[in-house]
Order: structure tokens, then sequence, then C-alpha cells
């Protein structure tokens, strides 16, 4: 019969302060699946190194040995930081001569607090902070509390990098964190230019065909050809080649291959179902560096679309794809800290955060963007990308001092080019500084044709053309710019952006219906771009729906309550054209019910 126990059944246990040290093998799943035997082993021989060398000489007690993790205490934070960096170092040597796939990393992390303490484990809210803190940390790297860094003297002890406050799951508030490797020379991280070929690269494999009939074998190659062509014409990402890619068919997605030797951030495949003269493809978009699915979708048609010169069939999937990593780079910027990821997924997640119009969004690019001038202080992308957050500040009405961001706007992008000066984006953005917090016409047009002779494709060159057009009563030249800009973008995030200048160009051009169309259009993807519904209460007056272009202007006056029309007068480029003319005739009609403040 058992017997109840009692408080002398129990361990003793006790608080103290210990340093606590979790180590966490990088994708142990995988390496399990791939080898089993191998992975165990390896993994034995470096727990017995850690037990038998590392504990005796670092004075720590090893609490507990997991499939594919370690817990560590110590009773003071410079032994086991020393540690840590040892544990990577062996790890490190114990990798080489492998391929990349095969090798075998850690994450660490690291908190010094009270714990409880028995003679078998150890308690507490710091070890599960040290825990969470190995979350952040990136192959090979080790992530250490602020707690533990106020130990720590920097270039003596470790080499420190701050990351800054960062989200960790389970924990409502962010935690300070740092990356500590050792002490030396060499920076924790290299950071290095933004660059073209720092963009993600994608990997299109052609689908497997499931098909009882004997010509079908073609369809997947097609469709994968199509999605091809379609997601080159993006600045935003690098494709890998056909010839590259289609090496890869029907021999299993190995992500160690696909990183190593295609150099890919995401592949692209899936299976075809071929029947009765129809096709089924099931695609997924999935991240090599976590091997985790971001997006999957099916979709169905005739096998005579496949041969459309538009691409019809993968259209809605290169659509698809294109929205689903914007949204995982973003998704990876807003919950890892920014020292960690990798340049371009900041300036991602900057340029969509900027461009949702939240406050808070706004001010957190800005912070993106500063971050990766000062990482990249010879690179012109982030400046140029800060002259049009200046910009938008201006035109959401969010600036108190409408001159000071100009300058501000002028000297980034003027900044950035000096490093680049034919970087066609950053001569586009130029123009629109230009044209439209100085009204300098003559020099925003300059700018514009010398984007377009760098860059013929440039969209951004075209749709600020056509707001330069509609200034100065060039209507049909405004539309046609609006129309290259938006055949030129369509995978672009800033849909909405395309669709509100050309909302402007429809009003200039007196095509007023397409205008209100292009206006709900840029509205359904984002309401709350103050432009747009100026278009929009415009476009509107001018067609004799004085309802609707008051509950429009009510709307705008919402998102940006500082409007006045003695301002919009005065400020807006080419006031004194037909066009602009048209436009406060139309607001002033709009004005009946003294929704906007007069211009007086």
């Amino acid at each position: 019969m058992a017997r109840n126990l009692t408080d002398a059944d129990w361990p003793l246990y006790r608080r103290a302060a210990r340093t606590v040290v979790v180590v966490d093998v990088v994708e142990s799943v995988r390496l399990m699946e791939q080898d089993e035997e191998d992975t165990v082993q390896r993994w034995q021989v470096f727990v017995g190194d850690v037990v038998n060398r590392l504990v005796p000489r670092y004075a720590s007690r090893l609490v507990k040995s997991l499939g594919d993790g370690l817990m560590l205490e110590f009773e003071a934070v410079l032994p086991a930081i020393e540690c840590a960096i040892a544990m990577q170092t062996a790890m490190a040597k114990a990798n080489q001569g492998r391929a990349f796939d095969r090798c075998m990393r850690l994450r660490i992390g690291v908190h010094v607090a009270d714990v409880i303490v028995d003679q078998h484990d150890i308690y507490g809210s710091g070890v599960n902070l040290a825990a969470r803190l190995t979350t952040l940390a990136g192959p090979g790297e080790i992530v250490v509390s602020a707690d533990v860094r106020d130990h720590l003297t920097p270039d003596l002890d470790a080499d420190v990098e701050d990351l800054g406050d960062c989200h960790v799951k389970h924990l409502s508030r962010p935690v300070r964190a740092y990356r500590v490797g050792a002490p030396g020379a060499d920076p924790v991280v290299q950071h290095k230019n933004i660059a073209a070929n720092e963009l993600p690269v994608i990997a299109v494999i052609p689908l497997t065909v499931v098909s009882s009939e004997t010509d079908a074998g073609f369809v997947g190659d097609i469709i994968a050809d199509d999605i091809i062509a379609a997601l080159s014409t993006s600045v935003n990402w690098r494709v890998i080649s056909r010839l590259s890619s289609a090496a890869l068919r029907d021999r299993g997605i190995e992500p160690g291959v696909l990183r190593s030797h295609l150099k890919a951030s995401y592949v692209v495949s899936g299976t075809c179902r071929v029947a009765s003269k129809r096709v089924s493809a099931s695609v997924e978009l999935s991240d090599i560096r976590t091997g985790t699915v971001v997006w999957a979708g099916t979709v169905t048609g005739k096998v005579s679309a496949l041969m459309a010169p538009n691409g019809e069939f993968t259209a809605p999937i290169v659509e698809q794809v294109g929205a689903a990593i914007f949204g995982h780079e973003l998704q990876r910027a807003r919950t890892r800290p920014m020292p960690t990821l990798e340049s371009y997924t900041l300036l991602f997640a900057a340029i969509a955060l900027m461009h949702r119009l939240s406050i808070r969004d706004f001010e957190r690019a800005r912070e993106m963007l500063q971050h990766l001038v000062e990482r990249h202080p010879h690179s012109p992308a982030p400046r140029i990308w800060m002259a049009k957050w200046h910009v938008m500040k201006v035109a959401q009405g969010w600036s108190e001092n409408r001159d000071e961001e100009a300058q501000l706007a002028q000297a980034w992008v003027r900044g950035g080019l000096e490093m680049q000066p034919d970087h066609s984006i950053g001569l586009a953005i130029d123009g629109l500084v230009s044209a439209y917090l100085f009204r300098d016409l003559d020099t925003a047009g300059s700018r514009y044709e010398t984007a377009l002779a760098a860059n013929p494709n440039e969209s951004l060159a075209w749709l600020f053309a056509s707001a330069r057009h509609a200034y100065e009563d060039r209507g049909e030249e405004a539309m046609a710019s609006a129309r290259t800009a938006m055949s030129l973008s369509p995978l672009d995030p800033l849909r909405y952006l395309y669709l509100g200048f050309a909302a402007n160009a429809a009003v200039a051009a007196g095509e007023y219906s397409a205008a209100i169309d292009l206006a709900r259009k840029s509205i359904k993807a984002n309401c709350t771009h103050s432009p747009t519904f100026r278009a929009m209460t415009i476009a509107q007056a001018l067609s004799g729906q004085m309802h609707e272009a008051r509950i429009s202007a009510k709307r705008m006056l919402v998102i940006e309550p500082s409007f006045t029309m003695r301002e919009f007068r005065t400020q807006y480029p080419g006031a004194n054209s037909k066009h602009s003319q048209v436009h406060f005739d139309a607001l002033t009609q709009a004005d009946r019910d003294a929704v906007l403040p007069p211009a007086v």
C-alpha cells in the first residue's frame, strides 16, 4: 500500500542568485529526419564534452539534458558567458567539413536572477526568461538579458550588441536584449551595404504532374515558367532562372540544397492534376530559412488557359505569393529585434509600415529606417525611403512644420543620390520632393526623366510623373503615365498608392467616373490615405454628386483634421494651373455644409 508523502520526502530547496544558460539545437527535427543515428551520436559527443570538460572548467552545474537542449546554472555571470562562447566554438569545430544542411547549430539564451534551486532542478520566472531569450538568438548566436549585460565589460569580457526592446512569447512587455560574442576585433555580426544581391531569392520548382493523360507532362513546367516570368517583373526580390530550378525537378525539396546551391530564401513548389482538359494546381510558398509554409493555395481552370499570353491561369498564384512574402517579412520584423534581421526584411517592413498610415506604424517605420542608416552608412536605400517618409508626413497632415519636413526630405534623398547618382527610385523620390514640397515642377520633371533614363521600368517615376502632368493641365499624359506605372507594378504592396495617383490623374483628364472608381479601389485597400479622399471628393463634386462629395470630405477630415482650404491653396503644386483651380472650386462646393475650414 502506497504511503502518503511527507515534507521530508520532497527535495530541499532554497532561493539563490544564479545565471541560467539555456541551449537549443536549431532545426533538430529536420536533422533527426535526415539521419537520426548520426544526429543522436553527435549530440551525445557534444553533451559529453560539456559535462566532462566545460562544466568543471567553468564551475557550473548541468541541470537538464534534453533530446535537443541543455540547461546549466552558474554562480556568476562571466563564467556563464565564457562557457556559452566555448560551447558555440566547440560546435562550430564539430561542423567543419560537413555540408551546410548537415551542420548542427546552437542558439543560447542567458539570464541572471533569483531562482529556486533544489538538488534536481531550478525554477522560477528567471529560468523562463532565459528560455525566451534563446528564441531571439539565430544559429550560432548568444542572446542575453540586460541584467547579464550589466555584469559584462564590452570588448574585455565579450563583444556586445544592443538588440533593443524585444517581444517574446507569453510576456506582455518587451525585454531588453543583447547579442554577445567572443571579445575581439570582429563585430558579432558583419553588416553590409543593401545591394540587389541581398534581396530575398525565390526558387520556383516545376510542379509535379499527377495525370493519366500521356501529354500532360508539360503542364508543371508551363505553370512554373509563368510564375517565374511574373515574379521576375518585381524589383523587390530575385528569381532563380528556370534552368537552375528545373534541375531540382522530382528530387524533393531539400532546404539545405536550396540554401547552399541556389542561395534561395523562398521556394514555390506544388503538384498539379490534369483530367478532362482541366488542370488543378496546388501550390505552396515555403521559407527555406525556417522550413515553414508561408502560403498555400489551389487554382483550377482549363488547360487551354495555360496558353493565354497574359498568364491568366497563374495570376492569382503570383499575386498571393507576392503578398505572402511581404506579409511574412513584416511579421518577422515585428517579432524579432532589428539587428537580428536581414536588411531587406527591415527595408520591406519599413516601407510597408509607413504606407499603412497609422501613427504608430509610421513612427516604427522611421525607427527601422534610422537603424538601417546606421547599419549601412554607405547605402542609399534607407536614406531615400526616409525622404519619402517625410513627404508622407506632410501629405497626411501630420507635420507641424512643412518647411522643416521639406528640408529634411531633400537632405535625405540628396544624400542617398550622392552615394548612387543613378538610383532610379531615389531620382523619382527626389522629383516628388521637388514637386510636392517645393512646388518646383521643372526640377521634378528633370528628375523623373533621369530616373526613367536609368531604368525605363521604374514604376514610381512613371507614377510621380503622372502627378506632375496633372499639375500642369496635361490630363491625358497624366492618365497615360499612371496606367504605365500600374502595369509595371502588378505585385506592388503599395497598390493603393498607385490607384490614388491614378484617381488624381483621371480628375485632371476629366474622367470623373473613372476617378471615382479608382479612388474607391484605393480606399478599399487602404482607407487612411488622405490625398485619395481629396481626389474622390473633387471627382464627386465635379460630377454633380454633392452629397457623396461632402461625405468624402468629412472622411478626409477625420484622417487629416488640420486640413484647411487656405493651406491647400498656398501649398498645392501648380497652384496657378487650371487643374488646381478646378480642385479649389470643387472643394469649395463640397464645403457647403462647412465641413472644411475656409480659405481665409
